[in-house]
């Protein structure tokens, strides 16, 4: 997910990049601004929806390397662990409605990254201390109590948080889950991005922090999905929206007004090139158990099919989600909760 937001950093040819960037001069006012036509109401929602989120999950947080995460927990303790991780900008809510669907058979957590959510910024971010974090969540909630180590499910740059954390550290998970997870776009385009990223004015950096709006409503005109989409069912992105924002001060005193819950410097805080102690897509050695499940439509796909370099082990197992885009469980929330619950009911294999 992003807003009006666009990174500043360079990235390296071969590094690691799944960052949001528009890459259309002008988009269709669906993808533009998805929650327009509804000026700040909220869109009718499916019963099933209502009942999932009614299941509200503890708020708790929990310290790792000096830094409180924001921790969302469903389900019992003693029972199989599961931990979700959101993608990038986004935090813990992308999966307030789909893990109730596990919350009676499982101890379900779901964590905001540091930088994102209501977690605390860093100075620093970085691949290892990602991993750290999702450790110290699944100690601290309980997710090691149900007699196996926990299942990792993660979108997007969660997803690559959780492969380069169960390659690094494959005694720490049962299983990892990745959900429409890229790795970033083939050579040719890399160059067409960083140029039209180069010409862009409002990039938010220290001295240029993120828009402030001076209104609810104003604030979810300007969401919109990355990499950019129509937010298939827009109940499920108006409800990620209002929680993507906090209240601030307006710079001109005139009251209370709404900005992004995320470090708009994260990107140029974020170390990428030492993901594992080198070249982020060099190959590697997998011995965790990996599922991907992607969108038939997602423009992640689309790259890694186009020749964009991904260092997912050979004869992996992949389910593709049929009519969906990069955001699975905005565009097909059900189809995915189904994936994953046949996942959890047959995999991975005993050995």
């Amino acid at each position: 997910m992003a807003q009006d937001v666009k990174p500043a950093a360079e990235t390296p040819e071969r590094a690691y990049d799944d960052r949001p960037v528009h890459t259309e001069p002008t988009l269709p006012p669906e993808v533009q601004a998805p929650l327009a036509a509804f000026h700040g109401a909220e869109p009718p929602s499916p019963q099933w929806f209502k009942d999932a989120i009614a299941r509200e999950p503890e708020r708790t947080f929990v310290e790792s390397l000096g830094s409180k995460l924001e921790v969302l927990t469903w389900g019992e303790v003693g029972k199989p662990g599961l931990l979700f991780v959101h993608g990038n900008s986004a935090h813990a809510d992308w999966w307030s409605f789909i893990a109730p669907f596990f919350a009676d058979d499982y101890r379900v957590a779901s964590m905001s990254l540091a930088g994102m959510g209501a977690s605390d910024w860093r100075e620093r971010y970085s691949f290892t201390d990602f991993a750290d974090d999702a450790e110290a969540v699944a100690r601290a909630t309980g997710l090691y109590e149900g007699g196996r180590k926990p299942i990792y499910i993660g979108h997007s740059f969660g997803g690559g948080q959780v492969f380069f954390a169960a390659v690094r550290n494959p005694e720490r998970m049962h299983a990892a889950i990745m959900v429409d997870t890229g790795f970033g776009p083939p050579p040719e385009e890399l160059a067409k991005r960083m140029a039209q990223m180069e010409a862009v004015r409002n990039i938010p950096t220290a001295d240029r922090p993120s828009r402030i709006y001076p209104s609810l409503e104003a604030a979810l005109l300007r969401f919109r999905l990355m990499p950019p989409q129509p937010a298939g069912n827009p109940y499920i992105a108006d409800f990620i929206a209002r929680r993507s924002l906090k209240t601030v001060p307006m710079p001109d005193g005139s009251g209370e007004g709404f900005t992004w819950r995320f470090d708009p410097n994260m990107w140029a805080k974020l170390d990428r090139e030492r993901a594992m102690g080198g070249d982020p897509m060099a190959a590697v050695t997998v011995t965790t158990p990996m599922v991907h499940i992607y969108g038939a439509k997602s423009r992640i796909v689309e790259h890694r099919k186009a020749g964009a370099p991904s260092p997912f082990p050979a004869g992996m197992i992949e389910i593709e989600i049929p009519d969906a885009h990069h955001h699975i469980m905005i565009d097909q929330p059900l189809a995915l909760v189904a994936a994953i619950r046949a996942l959890l009911a047959a995999w991975p294999p005993k050995s």
